[in-house]
């Protein structure tokens, strides 16, 4: 028989503190459990099909003494006549976890609000949202996480582009990384419990039967660049122009950086007595830190750069904060050229191969590319620092190869 001690008042029960069972009388089997680490929760301990069960009540205080007396008699009238409360609640709960639903809207914010933490670019956020409010949102944005399958994906992936052709086909970075978002915030809605089975946007054993692989429509577009004919004289006259912006630009070729690498370089990143420029890895794409060998050219811009109190920014924004990424294309408009300030690299990376017998692999170190081939990755060990400083200081020599006409 189950124990049925004396039957405590409430304020009795407050005062409970002992580690343990506390049977608190009223129903046979009532207990207040305190744990180590002081938490109280009710058990009723009761005999179920020939064994001992202890069944849980809910938390002290949340449920009061008086409840949980309540609680504790219904179970024990279940008992009597032979069912199991632990048996019905677990049936309770199972059917309310299959009664769970979420639109895939839904699914696709709380994913992406759970990842954006992660996201070191703000920018990488916002592109999840606008490939998917654009392209995924109209077609299954109202459908149950549940529901969705194949031929939702495939409607998305294959719709028309007016006066294009289908998605996949004309816009296929585009369509090849949203289906890879899809696949995403699906796996996180199977993790969840709200949907079963495959992943419909998955591409291994599903879409690659449907789709054309993308390496064989991708239409590969590459940023207009100067030719090295031409990216001297341009620098000559990029020197002529005023402004933060034409300066940002001017270090970027120098050290052939991204643009938001030195649209955000601080001073406290650079070290200009051993010319050294050390971008952190919440600010490279890798997600490395990067070390920059400055040269010399690129050491007298940064000495000649005026710093403003309270402002770690090198190229400061006329407000104070850092320049848009449209600044520096727009030193190239005002200088009536039609090419990217990220084409620069391809031009770095053009001079490096064409014009010098610098390895292939310190060009690539230069840019901060990642190393796609694991063999080479696990061998590479150090940056070569000194070997990259004396490639950028050749670079800012031809650089300065020819003047103005």
């Amino acid at each position: 028989m189950p124990k049925k001690g004396r039957e405590l008042s409430a304020l009795e029960t407050k005062r409970l503190n002992k580690p343990g069972m506390n049977f608190v009388g009223g129903v046979p089997g009532l207990a207040l459990q305190v744990l180590p680490t002081g938490g109280r929760t009710w058990i009723l301990r009761a005999t179920i099909a020939g064994r001992r069960r202890d069944m849980g009540l809910g938390g002290y205080p949340e449920v009061t003494l008086a409840r949980a007396r309540e609680k504790a008699a219904q179970y024990r009238d279940q008992i009597r006549v032979g069912r199991s409360p632990l048996a019905e609640n677990h049936a309770a709960r199972s059917a309310l976890r299959a009664h769970v639903s979420m639109s895939f809207k839904q699914a696709a914010e709380n994913f992406i609000d759970s990842q954006r933490s992660s996201w070191s670019n703000p920018k990488h956020a916002a592109q999840w949202e606008s490939t998917i409010l654009k392209y995924a949102l109209p077609i299954i944005g109202g459908l149950d996480v549940s529901h969705i399958n194949a031929s939702h994906i495939l409607r998305i992936l294959e719709q028309p582009i007016e006066g294009e052709g289908k998605f996949w086909e004309v816009r296929t970075e585009t369509a090849s990384r949203l289906r890879g978002r899809l696949e995403k915030v699906l796996d996180w809605a199977k993790g969840r419990g709200l949907r079963s089975g495959d992943n419909p946007a998955g591409w291994r054993g599903n879409l690659e039967a449907q789709l054309p692989k993308a390496s064989k429509v991708k239409k590969v577009t590459h940023h207009p660049a100067l030719t090295l004919d031409e990216v001297s004289a341009f620098v000559g006259k990029l020197r002529q122009q005023k402004g933060t912006a034409a300066k940002a630009l001017e270090f970027a070729i120098l050290t052939a950086a991204r643009s938001g690498e030195v649209r955000g370089a601080a001073w406290g990143e650079i070290d200009l007595r051993n010319g050294l420029w050390v971008i952190p890895a919440t600010r490279m794409k890798a997600g490395k830190d990067h070390r920059v060998p400055l040269s010399s050219d690129a050491v007298v811009l940064l000495k000649n750069q005026p710093r403003i109190e309270g402002n770690d920014l090198i190229f400061s924004a006329p407000r104070g904060g850092v320049l848009s990424d449209m600044t520096l294309s727009a030193v190239m408009r005002r200088m009536k050229r039609s090419e990217v300030p990220h084409g620069f690299r391809s031009t770095f990376r053009d001079w490096a191969a064409e014009r010098t017998d610098y390895p292939r692999d310190i060009a690539e170190m230069a840019l901060a590319h990642s190393i796609s081939n694991a063999v080479e990755a696990a061998y590479r060990r150090g940056d070569m620092l000194e070997k990259r400083r004396m490639m950028m200081n050749d670079w800012a020599s031809f650089l300065n190869l020819q003047t103005e006409p």
